[in-house]
């Protein structure tokens, strides 16, 4: 069975069609198609009946500029988290021999080193995340009118999940999301 048969886990694809012969009109903004597959169960295409009970498939139209502003928010936005990670991360595999020669006081030790995915959003980068994630937000959402800026930030944020996000507004390749709380979201957000 090829993979475009059957999903073994809960996923969203992404897709973007720029359409090239529609030209609108200079009244109206360029907007570009996203296309949205998902499935809540694994699915097969052979069977049926699940298949048409777990699947779900959509579009909307988005303003570019609007996809090309919130793309740079969310690279910036990584940029900002690998940051913070690298604050994080002891430097004990990093420090050079000549520091540690001029400072005889200083002490590394394995317990000092921060466990993977143990680190927080200092208060700077979680309000750029709620902004960012806002216009995520209300970009998806059925009625954007009725979308309000985030409160909370919905999932752990992670270098992963930005990347994911990152990548979903890439209009040249779209992407495959399969992360447990950010496809949540977004799904919650399409649905």
């Amino acid at each position: 069975e090829s993979r475009a048969a059957r999903a073994q886990e809960k996923e969203i694809s992404i897709q973007w069609y720029i359409p090239s012969v529609a030209k609108p009109s200079k009244d109206t903004e360029t907007k570009v198609l996203l296309l949205y597959a998902y499935n809540i169960n694994p699915v097969k295409v052979g069977d049926i009946a699940i298949f048409t009970t777990s699947v779900f498939s959509g579009l909307l139209w988005i303003p570019l500029a609007r996809i090309i502003s919130v793309r740079e928010k969310l690279s910036d936005l990584k940029e900002q988290v690998e940051i913070l990670m690298q604050g994080s991360k002891s430097f004990s595999t990093s420090v050079p021999t000549s520091f540690l020669e001029q400072s005889e006081t200083l002490k590394i030790s394995p317990s000092n080193k921060p466990k993977m995915g143990l680190w927080h959003l200092d208060e700077k980068t979680e309000e750029i995340a709620k902004r960012c994630l806002s216009e995520v937000k209300a970009l998806l959402s059925v009625d954007p009118a009725l979308s309000s800026p985030l409160t909370e930030i919905p999932f752990d944020v992670t270098l992963q999940t930005i990347k994911n996000l990152e990548d979903m507004f890439n209009l040249a390749t779209g992407c495959i999301i399969t992360e447990g709380n950010l496809l949540d979201w977004i799904i919650s957000l399409l649905h």
